[in-house]
């Protein structure tokens, strides 16, 4: 019966280990590496919008897009997962405004993937008419990324 004990309490504190090294997240994700994931994806379904509104001429290099992201505000170190990443996003439009600064709430998820959501305002609503007078979704209102992790 004690080798059955010691079993249990060995895999009891390896699973412990393995939660906690999971609930903690990548570490190695980092701010550069989330905004290197961010900017082109933003980017590409920013023209996929624009070619649903019906808007020509957009590409990722006309939009411009650069962000600067921070994770929890100046207290906590910008690496790891966690619900807690503002990118500020700056782009030209489709109307050939510069948005400065918009505000994207992002989500890093421990698997290195991402959910990232921005203003209405700038990105509109959740749903777009297309050309064809549909209601359909904005790629842009909500969208999901991985993150490369550097090495």
């Amino acid at each position: 019966m004690r080798p059955i004990v010691t079993r249990t309490a060995t895999v009891l504190a390896v699973g412990a280990v393995i939660a906690a090294t999971v609930a903690a997240g990548h570490p190695e994700i980092t701010r550069a590496d989330l905004e290197k994931a961010l900017v082109p994806t933003f980017a590409n379904l920013y023209v996929q919008q624009s070619h649903i509104l019906g808007i020509p001429g957009i590409t990722p290099t006309t939009i411009g897009a650069t962000t600067s992201c921070d994770k929890g505000g100046p207290k906590v170190a910008d690496t790891g997962a966690g619900p807690n990443w503002i990118c500020l996003m700056n782009f030209t439009d489709n109307q050939g405004k510069h948005q400065d600064g918009a505000k994207f709430e992002v989500t890093v998820h421990t698997d290195a993937t991402y959910v990232a959501g921005g203003p209405s305002k700038t990105t509109g609503l959740a749903t777009i008419t297309d050309t064809h007078g549909h209601d359909v979704p904005n790629p842009v209102f909500e969208f999901d990324g991985v993150i490369e992790i550097s090495k």
